[in-house]
């Protein structure tokens, strides 16, 4: 074997390599062993590559320190000290996770509810929401709470849980974030206050908070909820008004802002108004024929003011349902306006009289169906007296129409047209018959015609009932889905849209006899109605079609019913209530009375139509 010899050169490289790794070392500042809690700020620097990260991550600690003491100034403390987490609270109605990062609300579920696709209701999820205040210090440094830590402190008050963020500059110097969840409560108490920090904030720059958010797409039929039911609220100087879509407005004096989502909507409530808040509302559906994730961007940006050199503002907010009755309790705020019963008249006709109708029958019946016919008999019985009056009206009409075609052929022409009208006015009034008594009680109609209109689609007691064929009370039926999209209809057979249009097609048939009785013979030179009235009858349905097509089944049900109803009630009045005998005998009666004392109005009119004449007469001449 042979045997190894000395290697002068190659001891010699040993020598010098370990030379230059022993002056490496003994030159190198060493790494400082992570402790637990090291650790735990050395895996909470390490941030999502898509997070808009403002504070560097280093591996010298020394370094750090001094790069985010450029950067944050007094408020480097703690994001040094700071560390990724949430905390969540919740109680049986809503779960919100709150972010270390920012802390704000990272999450927030409503319970009890699910989406159309049948997944859990997020309000906010996957970074839809921001909200973030944005301030200046004393050393000329513009920071945004979004990026930096705050502290958490979990802590109970009886029954309330209370999570307090604190952004430290030192333990008797920070900006916090304090929310309290309430048990069986949509509203959690939001208070945004500062401590010692008069000599850190500058005064002179302003405070700005923008709180935004995209919101989801929650329902069925995507038209409805995004085209007629989502809009920003606000409340200011005592009333609530609202943005149109791709809209943006600034107000004085907000003491709220609602985004609403049919159903749904998020809400901040401040106690001290907002000044200059700038709001917009940014449509984010291109085409409705294609399946959208977000509906309607909302953005809120208004400056803060300082008090004694200190932030102080206590707020709320507001996850929850957009139903009247629940937002009723919140006296004092007129978040149920919101709720969108109607304007005027028609919303008092659905807070005073429909709102208590459904709640009664709701507590008696199970089935969302059955209490809309049942609501739909009800309204149907109330207005009946209506429906009566406006048929007596149309057979007198009927009685006294051939004196009327005498009267026509009597003064012929246009140069007999006062004359003409003075005799049939007169013998309208000697035989007790009066046009406007035909008129009124359809006009009478129409209030609850428009209520209803608003009243079943806001109505969140139907969100996902069935009844027989529809799957949604709050939404469109479908019993056939076509291959192609008609413009205004959809890709989408509804049947109870259908219904309504046939039995709207008969009601306004059977109508057409009534309505020819109650107009007087056409005058020359006067427009033929009954031909514009046969047009109707037609045109009506195929557009309630289209329009109901969309709609929510619950008031096409409606429509279907009443209008069923409305047939029934006429057939019964026509042939067992109204006599064509009395009114006869009814109407030479009131002929031989003798005539009633003008009033001051009808001289006036009968003097100005005699004016009239006697000037047309003198032209003639």
């Amino acid at each position: 074997m042979e045997q190894k010899k000395f290697d002068l050169n190659s001891f010699i490289g040993m020598l010098l390599l370990g030379a230059i790794l022993l002056w490496y070392f003994n030159t190198q500042t060493p790494e400082v062993e992570p402790t637990e809690t090291n650790t735990e700020v050395a895996k909470d620097s390490v941030k999502p590559a898509t997070e808009n990260i403002s504070t560097p991550t280093f591996k010298n600690d020394s370094v750090k320190r001094s790069s985010l003491q450029n950067q944050l100034g007094a408020f480097a403390q703690s994001a040094i000290n700071g560390k990724e987490g949430e905390t969540t609270i919740e109680n049986d109605l809503l779960k919100l996770r709150i972010s270390n990062k920012g802390g704000q609300i990272i999450e927030a579920l409503i319970k009890g509810y699910k989406t159309y696709d049948s997944l859990p209701l997020y309000m906010i999820k996957d970074k839809n929401a921001s909200f973030n205040i944005n301030f200046g210090t004393t050393d000329n440094r513009i920071l945004n709470t979004k990026d930096l830590f705050f502290e958490p402190s979990l802590t109970k008050n009886g029954e309330n849980q209370v999570l307090s963020m604190k952004l430290k500059v030192s333990d008797t110097q920070f900006l916090e974030y304090r929310y309290e969840m309430k048990p069986d409560n949509y509203m959690v108490g939001f208070a945004v206050r500062s401590q010692g920090l008069g000599t850190i904030i500058n005064s002179s720059n302003p405070i700005n908070l923008d709180w935004s958010l995209k919101g989801y797409r929650h329902e069925k039929s995507l038209r409805t909820e995004n085209t007629m039911y989502s809009y920003y609220y606000y409340k200011a100087d005592n009333e609530v008004d609202y943005l149109n879509q791709d809209t943006n407005d600034v107000v004085n004096a907000v003491n709220w802002v609602a985004y609403k989502q049919h159903f749904f909507s998020s809400i901040l409530l401040s106690d001290t108004p907002f000044k200059n808040a700038a709001m917009a509302s940014e449509n984010l559906v291109k085409d409705e024929a294609i399946d959208s994730v977000f509906t309607k961007k909302f953005t809120l940006k208004t400056p803060l003011e300082l008090a004694n050199g200190e932030l102080n503002y206590n707020m709320n907010w507001y996850y929850g349902v957009t139903d009247y009755k629940t937002l009723e309790t919140y006296k004092g705020t007129d978040l149920s306006e919101i709720a969108d019963l109607g304007w005027g008249i028609f919303g008092t006709i659905n807070r005073w009289i429909f709102v208590p109708i459904f709640g009664l029958l709701e507590g008696l019946l199970g089935n969302y169906g059955l209490i809309i016919i049942l609501m739909t008999i009800v309204v149907r019985i109330l207005m009946s007296p209506l429906v009566y009056k406006s048929y007596l009206s149309s057979a007198k009409m009927k009685v006294i129409r051939p004196e009327l075609m005498e009267i026509n052929k009597k003064y012929p022409g246009k140069e007999n047209a006062m004359k003409r009208q003075q005799e049939t006015m007169a013998v309208q009034r000697k035989a007790g018959v009066s046009m406007m008594s035909g008129c009124i009680p359809a006009l009478l109609q129409m209030p609850v015609f428009f209520a209803l209109f608003k009243f079943f689609p806001s109505n969140l007691a139907l969100r996902g009932q069935s009844f027989l064929w529809a799957d949604d009370l709050s939404s469109y039926d479908t019993v056939f889905n076509l291959p192609f999209d008609i413009p205004f209809y959809g890709s989408h057979v509804s049947l109870f849209p259908i219904l309504a249009s046939v039995a709207i097609f008969f009601y306004m048939k059977m109508n057409q006899s009534q309505q020819a009785n109650m107009q007087a013979p056409t005058q020359e030179g006067m427009p033929d109605m009954s031909k514009l009235m046969k047009y109707m009858i037609y045109f009506s349905p195929i557009m309630m079609l289209f329009f109901f097509n969309n709609y929510a089944s619950s008031l096409s049900l409606y429509y279907f019913i009443s209008n069923l109803l409305t047939i029934t009630i006429m057939l019964v009045i026509k042939n067992y209530v109204i006599d064509e005998k009395k009114i006869i005998a009814q109407i030479e009666e009131n002929k031989k009375r003798p005539e009633k004392k003008k009033s001051k109005f009808r001289q006036r009119l009968d003097d100005a139509m005699k004016q009239a004449q006697d000037q047309q007469s003198q032209k003639r001449k």
